[in-house]
């Protein structure tokens, strides 16, 4: 075989590697970018109220969710006349049929009877704020029975926030219908702080908490088609350069 032929047969090799990476990539990119407009929609946070969760400004993704399948734990985008009628971020602490309850001796949130640790509420570089070394988990006492079909809804920032304990005078102490529900945080895209943990404290009360959205799953499919697309068009070149590079003629070194 001469070397014109090795290299036509290793150029379209390279060339038919490349095409296909590119193809590839292409696929992955363009259908996990697809993807995730479908499953998720962006939301700017409006006010502090979840702070240090996410911030005021910040820009979440939001997986759109029918309510029923919110658990204790998650931090949903909700729309409720009672609350105003716009949309607002805040974290479902319980569920129809629960007695939430604050503080207990240690100054922590209770769901029937059980106490929840709350590691979200502690700021950078401080104490808990839901234990006895720090503030209450709610600086006022209250005690709310959430009616079925019903969620019961706080804020982070447990100081200031406006949320269910604003409203526990309203019928349905205070909690909203889950078709209130529009989404479900999963992370903070902007500034890109990650993904929004299931808090571990709810995991053990019935139901248990949610599982994560495929929001890792969206991500890991666009790098990988940015990886492919961006070697699979530099690799055709580069192999049909080393091809010539290998059956270039070599230099005689005979004597005369």
């Amino acid at each position: 075989m001469s070397g014109s032929e090795r290299h036509d047969g290793r150029g379209r090799l390279g060339n038919t590697l490349s095409n296909l990476a590119v193809a590839v990539g292409c696929v992955l990119f363009l259908g996990g970018f697809a993807w995730g407009a479908v499953v998720y929609k962006p939301y700017t946070v409006p006010t502090d109220s979840m702070t240090p969760t996410v911030n005021a400004g910040d820009r979440i993704l939001a997986e759109r969710v029918d309510g029923h399948d919110v658990r204790r734990g998650d931090v949903v985008v909700f729309t409720d006349p009672t609350w105003g009628d716009v949309p607002m971020v805040k974290r479902v602490v319980g569920v129809g049929g629960d007695k939430v309850a604050c503080c207990d001796k240690g100054g922590r949130l209770t769901v029937n009877g059980k106490a929840v640790e709350e590691p979200y509420l502690q700021a950078k570089g401080a104490s808990s704020l839901s234990g006895a070394a720090g503030a209450p988990a709610s600086p006022q006492d209250f005690t709310a029975e959430v009616p079925e079909g019903q969620l019961f809804l706080l804020g982070d920032e447990r100081s200031t926030s406006m949320d269910s304990r604003v409203h526990l005078e309203d019928p349905g102490h205070g909690s909203v219908p889950r078709s209130a529900v529009e989404a479900r945080v999963d992370a903070v895209a902007w500034p890109v702080n990650g993904m929004i943990g299931r808090p571990e404290a709810f995991a053990a009360l019935p139901g248990g908490v949610s599982s994560e959205g495929p929001l890792p799953l969206q991500a890991g499919a666009l790098v990988v088609g940015v990886v492919l697309i961006l070697g699979g068009a530099a690799y055709g070149p580069l192999a049909a350069r080393s091809a010539r590079r290998t059956d270039r003629p070599k230099a005689s070194t005979g004597a005369r």
